[in-house]
């Protein structure tokens, strides 16, 4: 099974995103709701207390949010095994989040993917596919830097495009997480870092998935 307990006893994003799921999760209900401009009230499957802060990846992922047999196109053909491993997962009536948390900024900053050979070769067919599908046409290795912010990318593709499936990527920019070295003070911070992000990969401010990617940015100082 695709599925890995955390320790509650962490810092950082991961604690902090434990805490906001199990014990402020209105808040995070509102960010959501004012962003997407409708009523939302999502039921959030992972991390939760009660599953040891577990979180998933791979099959399990999908059959944790109840919609692997909604699938028209299987996983496997799409990603090899070992793919992202979600920081959370919920859902809201025919919705469904991917979530992936950050609490300082070098966190954006990740390396490239470490797969083998023939699992490289699917993920770098895969990612030329999306790029295609997003109208970005230059050289840039999206199996290289910043290659866990492309792959989220993918996998929001691989559900809505592939499977027609209401998914929504939710990345969470945590402000003020003094515990770590490096965190963000303000949203300007995050979201000038990211526009190098998105310079680099040259993804445009507006696309055809952009819709779909949600930044949320919470302060600590509300979840303590």
């Amino acid at each position: 099974m695709e599925r890995f307990a955390q320790d509650s006893d962490s810092h950082g994003s991961l604690k902090d995103l434990q805490v906001l799921i199990n014990d402020h999760k209105d808040l995070l209900d509102e960010k959501l709701s004012s962003i997407l401009k409708t009523p939302i009230r999502v039921d959030w499957k992972s991390p939760l207390k009660a599953d040891h802060f577990a979180e998933y990846r791979d099959d399990d992922f999908l059959s944790l949010l109840g919609i692997d047999s909604k699938l028209k196109s299987p996983l496997i053909g799409f990603w090899p095994k070992r793919g992202p491993q979600w920081d959370a997962l919920g859902i809201e009536s025919d919705k469904v989040f991917l979530v992936e948390a950050k609490a300082h900024i070098s966190e954006i900053v990740t390396p490239p993917t470490g797969a083998g050979t023939e699992s490289k070769s699917k993920i770098i067919e895969s990612l030329s596919e999306v790029k295609e599908f997003l109208s970005i046409n230059n050289n840039i290795d999206w199996s290289g830097t910043f290659y866990q912010y492309t792959n989220r990318i993918a996998h929001l593709y691989y559900l809505r495009v592939l499977n027609e499936i209401n998914a929504f990527l939710v990345n969470i920019y945590f402000l003020n997480d003094d515990s770590v070295e490096g965190f963000a003070k303000s949203e300007e911070e995050w979201n000038a870092a990211l526009t190098i992000v998105k310079l680099y990969l040259g993804i445009p401010k507006k696309h055809k998935l952009s819709k779909y990617m949600i930044d949320v940015f919470i302060d600590k100082k509300a979840i303590i």
